[in-house]
């Protein structure tokens, strides 16, 4: 990309709304971080099974697939700032239900809570991607939509470090070898105090949030809205699905969450099999994120150099040998292997976005990116069919074995065939779509 040399990426009369708006890449990185070992401690304190765990992610990517398309389509009729400010305004409501949710001990209640924040969440990628873009000159877009993108990962390591901090050290029932078996007034005094250690960050972050929104309630933005009016969606729904790089590039995009999603959940199931506690298990997650961000760093250098089908297609192929590793390591090794997955993952999301949208014009992209935010359906279905396979044998993540390993172990089968078809979808846009700079 050629810039001139005084030509800023962010205009001197931008930086206060670009940074307002960059703090919303952090803030729903920190939502999604926060939310993962979230599965294990309800799991263990309201003497959930696996797959009854895994509500928390069916409520918390399902409220994205629910709201995408009707927030994409808000968009487009008023301005990015009134679509921040609802989106903040859902944010903050989801979060600060935990509070009611934790006086009455309702498993739904949280899963409730975790939804509507998710309509927020869904708000909130769908403006605040294109507004960075719009906040200055088109030859620094790229660059712009780069540096906001930067803060996301910094949102999910301070999550994962609240996570792991102020609720996983803090749930008195984690301490307790054999909690099902404690008597029944010692079971409501832990259940209650734990109730309240994982109520206490959402309810802050809440607070939090509702201070952003003040904020960009009384900061002057840039009224950007998108011009001209809404094409037929029937025309532009049938235009996207005869194109088929788009319809297999949203299969890839919900197989990807999902293995995401699943590899980033189960670390703690994982990790418990190897006798390894969810505290550990959280630094090993820590890690993973940071070798996420390395990896991103590294597959958006090497963009340069190679097609985005092609360095697709290796780095999946790089994450199946890290699953099948995974899956017959014994072990320590096997959790290496599991935290190396997220290196090969960090590529993949903005790579298959570029590349189902590449061929689109500026309105099927609108409805089309809507479909691809709805893709994160698949964080919700996948994690909840792996904590299927996980209660086979039982509640606990090595009661039986299938194939002759431990049915957690096995589990990962299904991040590996979702990485086998990213896979075969990289190898067949191989050469046939160059990604620019993203």
């Amino acid at each position: 990309m050629n810039i001139k040399e005084k030509e800023s990426v962010v205009p001197k009369k931008m930086i206060i709304p670009f940074v307002l708006v960059t703090s919303l890449f952090a803030l729903w990185g920190f939502a999604n971080a926060v939310t993962d070992p979230m599965v294990q401690a309800f799991k263990k304190v309201l003497e959930l099974s696996n797959s009854q765990a895994a509500w928390v992610q069916m409520a918390f990517y399902g409220g994205y697939f629910c709201m995408a398309l009707p927030a994409a389509m808000f968009m487009r009729k008023y301005s990015y700032k009134v679509g921040i400010l609802i989106g903040l305004g859902l944010y903050a409501v989801g979060a600060l239900l935990f509070y009611p949710a934790a006086i009455t001990e309702q498993f739904w209640f949280f899963c409730l809570g975790l939804y509507v924040l998710t309509f927020g969440l869904a708000f909130l990628e769908t403006a605040a991607n294109p507004y960075a873009l719009a906040m200055g000159s088109k030859k620094t877009a790229t660059l712009r939509l780069n540096l906001a993108q930067a803060f996301n990962p910094v949102g999910l390591i301070a999550g994962l470090f609240v996570a792991q901090q102020f609720v996983l050290k803090n749930l008195k029932s984690d301490d307790i070898d054999n909690f099902s078996a404690l008597d029944e007034a010692s079971k409501i005094l832990i259940k209650t105090s734990d109730l309240l250690v994982i109520r206490n960050p959402y309810v802050i972050l809440g607070l939090v949030i509702t201070g952003v929104f003040v904020l960009f309630v009384i900061s002057k933005m840039p009224q950007s809205k998108d011009e001209g009016g809404m094409p037929s969606i029937g025309d532009t729904f049938a235009s996207l699905t005869n194109n088929k790089k788009y319809v297999l590039g949203v299969l890839a995009q919900i197989l990807y969450v999902g293995a995401q999603i699943m590899c980033w959940t189960y670390i703690y199931q994982y990790a418990e099999g190897i006798g390894v506690d969810s505290v550990t298990a959280g630094y090993y997650q820590m890690v993973a994120f940071i070798l996420f961000t390395f990896g991103r760093a590294v597959g958006t250098y090497m963009l340069r150099f190679i097609s985005s089908g092609k360095l697709l297609m290796i780095f999946a192929l790089l994450a199946i040998a890290a699953v099948l590793g995974t899956m017959y390591l014994n072990d320590v090794y096997g959790l290496y292997c599991l935290v190396m997955i997220s290196f090969f993952m960090s590529l993949m999301f903005p790579t298959i976005y570029g590349i189902a949208l590449g061929d689109l014009t500026e309105e099927e992209s609108k409805v089309g990116s809507a479909g691809l935010i709805m893709a994160i359906v698949g964080g919700a279905l996948m994690p909840k069919l792996q904590g299927i396979i996980i209660d086979l044998g039982g509640n606990g993540v090595a009661d039986t074995t299938i194939l002759g390993i431990s049915e957690v172990r096995f589990s990962f089968i299904l991040p590996l065939l979702c990485f086998a078809y990213i896979t075969w979808y990289g190898l067949r846009v191989k050469n046939k779509y160059e990604l620019t700079n993203e």
